[in-house]
């Protein structure tokens, strides 16, 4: 607890400057988040929960958060634009966020539907914004600040965030992403999300995590709750590219409504130490889908960690993981479907599937059904192995050296995960990474 201690000292100094300071309910949300954390500090591996997780890394060491307007000096001049412009998806808006703070310079929403909401999310906690009665309703509730010190840590500490709102029946013609940049080396990046669509209408979202150092130590602790009306449609992708050396907690808390339908698409290629929990609740006939790929190499360490909620009848759920780790690096994938007693007809399916190119990667892989129904098709399957001997023997036959063998049969095993992209432009920029990052060499992108 003494980091905690350290982190509670200093938010004394900065809790004057975090947004919505002026809406009572927010600031007993605030405070509430502030004495859980203050009694459980971060995470600790002995919750069962974050038993293959040590943040202990974190505690010894003080992130401080960035105040202050990003678009003025110093923190607008550290932003490199010409790096930056890549970075920004083709034909979507975009939203950047600079070390935990909107920019509306960098942004890019020009063309958005009337009645279309996106904004920072300080702008929309303005008291006499139309916004704020219904970020009062949502904020906080698709998540209990009970869940782990770092959703409370979350909720007192950030800065700024997105809200999204799209109205009913909308249907959004392209993609919103959500770039996340941080830029100084020991600073605290809190971000809070609330992603909101209205009966029947459609969108699509992307999450964006990027350092513009690779050298940088940081922190990144974003937290986005989703609400997914009747017979609405989000698809949601999330991109955590981020430094070497950087720590990143990333949660996704969603509520689905009747028939409607989340599709979450997760690529987690940086960062020394990256934690991403998605958790979801289902209405009667809701759908679900949860797709990963996560790279590991050198000493990196990947927690996944997915709850999926049955709480009504027909619901249907679709779940596939994959890894793939070198070196010492280690995967781990936490997967819990819970069919509550009321969700008779369920249907849910999970995978998690880990290759090993290294007699020193690990993967730790737990999957969980708790049914409490007894009309139910609930099933699950985990592998962990290296690559086929016998498929390797088989290209060799086809005049394939070994190598590029091998080398063909990882990419293929994780270019499946690619392939579920349907926005070229997020499709070309991770499979870029894939290139980059892929912990054999010889990979060619004539593959594809």
């Amino acid at each position: 607890m003494a980091a905690a201690m350290n982190y509670l000292e200093s938010y004394k100094d900065m809790a004057a400057n975090l947004c919505g300071q002026e809406l009572p309910w927010l600031e007993q949300l605030r405070a509430e988040a502030l004495t859980k954390f203050s009694v459980s500090g971060f995470p600790s591996p002995r919750e069962e929960e974050w038993r293959y997780t040590n943040v202990s890394a974190i505690e010894k060491k003080l992130f401080t958060p960035v105040l202050g307007n990003v678009d003025s000096y110093p923190n607008r001049q550290a932003i490199d634009t010409v790096w930056l412009k890549p970075q920004q998806l083709q034909d979507a808006w975009s939203v950047v966020l600079v070390n935990g703070h909107f920019s509306a310079e960098l942004s890019i929403l020009e063309g958005l539907p009337e009645g279309v909401s996106v904004m920072s999310m300080a702008d929309a906690l303005v008291a006499s914004h139309d916004y704020s009665a219904l970020l009062e309703t949502h904020l906080g509730r698709s998540v209990n600040l009970t869940e782990h010190g770092f959703v409370a840590f979350n909720m007192a500490w950030f800065t700024d965030g997105v809200f999204v709102h799209v109205p009913a029946k909308y249907v959004l013609t392209k993609p919103i992403q959500v770039l996340n940049v941080v830029t100084e080396t020991d600073a605290m990046s809190t971000t809070r999300n609330l992603v909101i669509l209205n009966e029947m209408a459609e969108a699509q979202v992307i999450e964006t995590y990027v350092g513009m150092n690779p050298a940088n130590a940081y922190l990144t602790a974003a937290v986005t709750e989703v609400v997914v009306g009747n017979n609405a449609h989000l698809t949601f992708y999330k991109l955590q590219t981020e430094s070497e050396k950087s720590y990143h907690f990333g949660g996704t808390y969603v509520k689905q409504a009747q028939h409607a339908r989340f599709t979450h698409h997760n690529f987690a290629f940086g960062g020394l130490l990256a934690r991403c929990d998605i958790h979801t609740d289902l209405d009667h006939a809701a759908e679900c889908e949860l797709n990963g790929l996560y790279l590991g190499v050198k000493r990196q360490h990947f927690d996944n960690h997915t709850r999926i909620n049955h709480l009504k009848p027909n619901a249907i759920s679709r779940e596939l993981y994959k890894g793939v780790l070198d070196g010492r690096a280690r995967g781990v994938f936490q997967g819990r479907v819970i069919v509550a007693e009321d969700a008779q007809k369920t249907d849910s399916q999970m995978n998690n599937c880990n290759l090993l190119l290294s007699n020193d990667a690990e993967a730790d892989t737990k999957p969980q059904l708790e049914i409490y129904a007894d009309d139910v098709k609930c099933g699950h399957g985990v592998t962990v192995g290296q690559l086929d001997e016998k498929s390797i023997f088989y290209l060799q036959s086809r005049c394939v050296d070994e190598e590029t063998a091998r080398n063909m049969l990882t990419f293929a095993f994780a270019n499946e995960m690619v392939d579920k992209i349907k926005i070229k432009s997020l499709h070309d920029q991770v499979l870029e990474q894939v290139v980059i990052r892929f912990p054999q060499e010889g990979i060619q992108k004539a593959w594809l």
